[in-house]
């Protein structure tokens, strides 16, 4: 690979300043991806090989040795990286080197912006107004009055007395700690700072600052607590749980003036709540035992606010899916800090989800690999770990220890260093030691527990991925799991995303060499092409479909072959949507066996779906596919997170059939009717059960009681009026007039979800009754969408029966 060299022109910057001005010029960088030298003017600057940190750089002495002709901002090279390589031994975002759902294109250069900024010596009366969430930067690279710029912003807030061994009281009051990186170009023995919280009416003391020297090349810590009384602020809650209430936190700072009486003021204002989050670890108590039936071992669940719920999620998040929890893998990046034009959100990670009611579970980035242990590494790594925890809700880490010989590597790295550095710079941060784990044996000293444990108990969480066709509604084959964080089945994504990515008509088979090259299930494990290892994955979603639905044929001999006609482009765009339907089924299918484990011995109180966006045009175990269209699963997902969910479970070997009513409804019984009718295939009703009235308890679930299907549905009064509706269905599949998982697709340049048109409620994928009308209305996202009006008549209405129809036209080996 060649070395790449990016230089910046500073003429207009040399235009506003003097070699032999007295103010401070820092050289800021956001994110530098990974290894770079930093010359400014020909004059060296740094080394760097950490794409996960902020550098900040004190060009002062530099400027007078500089010129407009002959200033080079950056030139670097990130040196000759290959794939494969060993990526653990870099501090750079381990998907860039490829994944099982990702390409591997291992970019270099400035991903994030970069700054020059110049400090003032003088400070004046003027008021700076900041006008968003720290680390704070001018609109370019220009001069300001300012004396001081804010590197870095914290905000925790926590209950006095409480931290990661010490669960909080929750009447005691609420502690705000504000911490402020600071660096100055002005010396004051007696700046102050004053908090806010306006919608409350409270204003805090005013706190002294430590003394700034007025060397911009050093960085001055100012950190202030703020106790405010528990019953003041109204408590942040997951959306689904109540309000995501958040308020503005207003900082106002005071630099005295050494030239007037007058001083210097600056100002900035962010959003926080009020709430505690915990992940309980502890052991199960022996009440719990003997009273509710639990399983011994240790508890592995959230509490919000000192209350256990059912966390429901994926690998990131949207709330119209019903999700509450949002999982950063640690195989990519830490979500973005600092508000610039090209993040749709424009603010803070953290609390843009925080305003959307979602709980955030964020990883240091070390997944599946253990680096060497070495001081070089951990002299890199403290940095970054301080410089992104602000925020988060639970930390953990995602590795894979594997066999004793990598013990000490781990324990040292995610036992003893990653969890002492988190909890130094958190009291209301959860931290544990790695996504999946058997948690620990002590919490102060912090112990891992690894395999120490007890026969027939159950600990830690689980994850399950099982490719084998025939195990996917085998309930023997799921995790019997207090939480189980990662699970999830691959599909295809549309012929829509497919139009996106392939350029000729022959591209459009199942498997075209272009189609296989994007799949990387198996990884491939080096660069050849296309993937070697693609028809394992290839493979598995086939002969799941194959297995368990009605498929389109296959072409040719092994589905390569196509004449680019539109009957084979439909056949293409069939097995796309056959593959969705699979892993809509699979998937659902854990959610709700999750879910009602939470009222049986093993109280599982979360599931996280494996994942919900991807990063380009391929397969993958996305819900979501590469421009925002919702695949199948995402419409599954969204009727079995529900809060009242209605689900048939089959036990094929004891020929049991039960319907259970779950619900995650915090602290009340939820009470309902449920409604269960067997249709044939041509609609008509064969049996319809007498309705049958349900009561379930929080957190809990309540068993209800040949060519047929059974439509299940329920319609349940949730606490405070309002009302929820539920379906289900368990069939074997055959044809007739019943149009099963009936799929609608919008057009080409359109992004947007179907709901009822009677109730506004989320719907595609369903079973469709003749008899029995649906009315759905496509909500458009204008802000996504390339087409603003779409044509009616471009709209694709589709269902597993219109495969045995493809099938029936001769053209193509029929199955």
């Amino acid at each position: 690979m060649d070395n790449w060299t990016y230089t910046a022109d500073l003429s207009p910057f040399f235009a506003t300043t003097s070699a032999n001005s007295s103010e401070q010029t820092l050289l800021v960088f956001y994110g530098l991806d990974t290894i770079a030298n930093i010359t400014f003017a020909d004059i060296p600057v740094a080394w760097v090989n950490n794409q996960f940190r902020q550098y900040v750089f004190d060009l002062t002495p530099h400027i007078p040795a500089a010129s407009a002709s002959d200033a080079t901002f950056y030139p670097g090279g990130n040196g000759v990286f290959e794939v494969p390589a060993a990526r653990y031994y870099i501090r750079k975002q381990q998907i860039d080197f490829g994944w099982d759902w990702g390409p591997a294109f291992v970019p270099s250069g400035i991903h994030k912006s970069a700054y020059l900024i110049t400090i003032s010596n003088e400070s004046d009366s003027s008021i700076s107004n900041l006008p968003s969430t720290p680390p704070y930067s001018p609109s370019g690279s220009t001069n300001t009055t300012d004396v001081v710029f804010i590197e870095e912003l914290g905000v925790d807030i926590y209950k006095l007395g409480s931290n990661f061994t010490v669960p909080p009281i929750q009447s005691a009051d609420w502690v705000v700690n504000v911490s402020l990186a600071l660096r100055a170009g002005i010396s004051v023995d007696a700046s102050t700072l004053q908090l806010a919280l306006p919608e409350l009416n409270l204003t805090s003391e005013t706190f002294t600052l430590p003394v700034l020297d007025g060397r911009a090349n050093e960085t001055v810590w100012a950190i202030v607590q703020w106790q405010i009384p528990d019953a003041i602020p109204q408590r942040w809650y997951p959306h689904n749980l109540g309000t995501p209430q958040l308020y503005n936190l207003t900082a106002s700072l005071t630099f005295p003036s050494s030239t007037s009486s007058e001083s210097h003021q600056l100002s900035f204002t962010t959003r926080t709540g009020f709430r505690t989050i915990r992940l309980v670890q502890l052991p199960v108590p022996q009440s719990n035992v003997d009273q509710r039936g639990i399983t011994p071992g240790d508890q592995y669940h959230f509490e919000v606010n000192g209350e256990e719920f059912w966390s429901k999620g994926s690998n990131l998040s949207a709330v119209m899916g019903g999700q509450n929890i949002i999982r950063v893998w640690g195989g990519g990046i830490y979500q973005p800090f600092l508000c610039t034009h090209f993040w749709l959100a424009c603010m803070h990670f953290t609390i843009y989800v925080m305003k959307l009611g979602i709980l955030a579970w964020s990883e240091f980035l070390f997944s599946d690999a253990l680096s060497p242990i070495n001081p070089f590494l951990l002299e890199s790594v403290e940095p970054e770990i301080r410089e992104n925890i602000e925020g988060i809700v639970i930390q953990t880490n995602q590795s894979l220890p594997n066999g004793t010989i990598y013990l000490d590597q781990f324990v040292t790295m995610f036992q003893d260093f990653l969890h002492d550095l988190e909890t130094s710079e958190s009291r209301s941060v959860p931290y544990t030691d790695c996504s999946t784990t058997n948690g620990f044996l002590s919490i102060d000293p912090y112990i891992l527990r690894f395999d120490n444990a007890t026969p027939g108990d159950i600990y830690g969480n689980s994850e399950r991925f099982d490719y084998t066709a025939g195990d996917a509604f085998d309930y023997s084959t799921y995790p019997v799991a207090r939480f189980v964080n990662e699970f999830g089945f691959h599909s295809m994504p549309s012929i829509y995303a497919w139009e996106q990515a392939l350029l000729s008509p022959l591209d459009f088979a199942f498997n075209s060499t272009v189609v296989v090259s994007r799949e990387h299930h198996d990884p491939a494990g080096g660069l050849a092409f296309p993937n070697p290892n693609a028809p394992e994955g290839q493979g598995e979603m086939t002969l799941a479909a194959i297995l368990w639905l009605p498929v389109p044929p296959i072409l040719g001999a092994n589905s390569s072959v196509t004449s680019g006609s539109s009957l084979d482009n439909a056949t293409f765009a069939a097995w796309c949507y056959t593959t969705q339907v699979f892993q809509a089924l699979t998937i659902a299918s854990e959610i709700a066996f999750y879910r009602r484990g939470a009222g049986l011995p093993n109280n599982n109180l979360g599931g996280i779906v494996w994942q919900l966006n991807d990063i380009w045009q391929a397969p993958s175990w996305s819900s979501v596919e590469y421009d925002g269209r919702w695949k199948v699963l995402a419409y599954a997902e969204e009727r079995a997170y529900r809060p009242v969910l209605i689900h048939p479970f089959w036990v094929p070997e004891q020929e049991n059939l039960e319907v259970s009513v779950m619900s995650d409804i915090l602290g009340e019984n939820v009470q309902g009717t449920a409604q269960m009718t067997w249709y044939d295939w041509s609609g008509n009703v064969v049996l319809a059960i007498p309705p049958v009235n349900f009561t379930v308890p929080s957190l809990n679930f309540t068993a209800g009681i040949e060519e047929v299907w059974m439509l299940v549905n329920i319609t349940a009064e949730l606490p405070g009026g309002d009302t929820i509706s539920n379906e289900g269905y368990v069939s074997s599949l055959s044809k007739g007039g019943v149009a099963p998982w009936t799929w609608i697709e919008h057009p080409q340049g359109t992004i947007g979800v179907f709901v009822d048109a009677a109730t506004g409620v989320i719907t595609n994928g369903f079973y469709l009754i003749p008899g029995i009308p649906k009315s759905i209305k496509f909500i458009l996202n204008p802000t996504v969408s390339t087409v603003q009006s779409p044509d009616p008549e471009n709209f694709v209405v589709r269902s597993l029966f219109n495969n045995t129809l493809l099938n029936s036209a001769g053209d193509g080996d029929a199955i």
